[in-house]
């Protein structure tokens, strides 16, 4: 049987006969897909990168704001059509390639592409922007004159492979400050983002020349040197070691925007604790857990679970363990690779080992389920840091007396804190808030929507936008001095 082959990324102005392409071959269950990927020139990412520029500043940088978030939006209503040959497209063959069980592909989809419908998008640009006009032109300041966002004329994403289509996060941003944008493609997932460009030049054709989306392995050679040698901002995910190296090759005078790895954890207060409320919130709990199994930034790795409420910190874990085991019979984890698995087994034997090497009095320390299932749950009643697990539904849940004694235990980590999740009372909530952002962390979600985040969520504690744009100022004093020159003034 014939291996079914697919064209990626997005070329505007270069004929498939022009490039080299490499071969990317994913399986998964019996099935087989090859991916060519582009692999350009430097002399051919040179010209692709002025093609974009201009382009973007013929047609993009003309639109009103609202008027891409209309493009934009058009092209997600297709998206969630699940009869659109793109939808239809995503739904066969990002499963293939990412491993990911193909129910959960499509109910994340779904999700994912809910969160950049028009509505969402315009909150999306006033959350930087009070007056979102400032996008679009100069604006009356409180102060005196006028001031005006300007977007990068050309913007470079690096993106990560580690969720299906998460390049659609940097790139509607690049889009709604109309820079011209060239993606790199991640090799674990090389399909989306060319698909959503091509989209978007069916739904407004204008908009065609305006991005690009190319490949290299690795750091990239001559081609990658040659692109970055031409942005005005680079915008990378990755682990911290690949953004170091791109730091090192980007010009001093080069916009740099790292999203590197993140450590996610959840605190549940004994208000939260009856037995009514504790099963439901250990099913959510366990969909975050569940949710691409952990590789999301956002994700969970620790529970701190408070005593003193109806249902103790080991009961949660046992049914945290149940719904997890419910999880797996309808979305089964993905095949693990040879690292994974020993990285899977070498966090089961370390919860064992320091239950096996502490006295019963010390600790109750304890690994919930067989080490051959495809999820764990380990139980600690005594107090742990922080620290990652082993991610494919590996959790840890840790038992605190008070939730103040959380923040020590993250608090050594605050450069790596991102998302924690939340389950507390009002004034809990908003007290323990206080105290987590000072500690590093920079996004509060309920306990469920830990790795679905809203719309406009200040990636990382940053803006999405603003820290894309660089603001142009009239002062009042050009203003008034320009009075006496103006028609009327004779």
């Amino acid at each position: 049987m014939s291996i079914p082959r697919i064209q990626a990324g997005y070329l505007p102005g270069l004929a498939a006969a022009e490039v080299d392409w490499q071969v990317l071959r994913f399986a998964q269950g019996g099935q087989a897909l090859d991916v060519e990927v582009p692999v350009l020139s430097a002399a051919q990412m040179d010209a692709l990168a002025a093609r974009v520029r201009q382009a973007s500043a013929r047609h993009l940088k003309t639109m009103a704001v609202s008027q891409i978030i209309a493009v934009i939006d058009q092209a997600i209503a297709r998206l969630l059509d699940r009869s659109d040959p793109y939808r239809q497209q995503a739904e066969a063959y990002l499963p293939l390639v990412s491993g990911y069980d193909s129910d959960m592909v499509r109910l994340g989809l779904t999700g994912f592409f809910k969160t950049f419908r028009a509505a969402q998008l315009h909150r999306f640009v006033a959350e930087d922007f009070a007056n979102p006009q400032l996008l679009d032109g100069f604006q009356p300041t409180p102060k005196g004159g006028a001031v005006r966002a300007f977007g990068p004329d050309l913007l470079v994403h690096n993106w990560a492979g580690n969720v299906p289509a998460l390049a659609l996060w940097s790139l509607v941003c690049g889009l709604l400050v109309k820079a011209g944008n060239i993606g790199k493609l991640p090799s674990a997932e090389p399909l989306f983002a060319g698909w959503f460009a091509r989209l978007l030049a069916e739904v407004h054709p204008p908009i065609a020349d305006c991005l690009a989306v190319v490949w290299w392995r690795g750091a990239g050679e001559e081609g990658a040197s040659a692109l970055y040698a031409q942005a005005d901002t680079v915008l990378a995910y990755g682990g911290n070691e690949a953004l170091d190296a791109i730091r090192q090759r980007l010009p001093v005078t080069t916009r740099f925007l790292p999203h590197g790895h993140k450590l996610g954890f959840g605190v549940v207060s004994a208000t939260a604790l009856d037995t009514h409320k504790a099963p439901a919130l250990a099913r959510l709990a366990a969909w975050d857990v569940m949710r691409y199994d952990q590789q999301g930034c956002y994700s969970p790795h620790v529970f701190y679970v408070q005593r003193g409420g109806a249902v103790s910190p080991r009961a949660f874990a046992d049914y945290l363990a149940g719904e997890l085991a419910n999880l797996q019979r309808r979305f089964p984890r993905r095949p693990l690779s040879v690292e994974d698995s020993a990285a899977v087994a070498k966090w089961q034997q370390g919860v064992e080992w320091t239950a096996l090497s502490a006295s019963a009095t010390e600790s109750t320390d304890q690994l919930i389920g067989s080490p051959a299932a495809a999820w764990s749950v380990a139980c600690s009643d005594t107090p742990q840091p922080l620290a990652p697990t082993a991610t494919q539904r590996t959790i840890q849940v840790v038992g605190v007396d008070a939730l103040d004694e959380v923040v020590p235990l993250v608090a050594p980590h605050s450069r790596f804190l991102q998302t924690a999740g939340v389950a507390a009372a009002p004034a809990e909530l908003f007290r323990l808030a206080g105290l987590l952002g000072a500690a590093g962390v920079t996004r509060i979600s309920a306990i469920g929507a830990m790795s679905a985040p809203e719309a406009g969520w200040h990636h990382d504690g940053r803006f999405n936008l603003l820290d894309l744009v660089r603001m142009t100022e009239i002062e009042q004093s050009a203003e008034l001095a320009a009075e006496p020159f103006a028609p009327y003034a004779d």
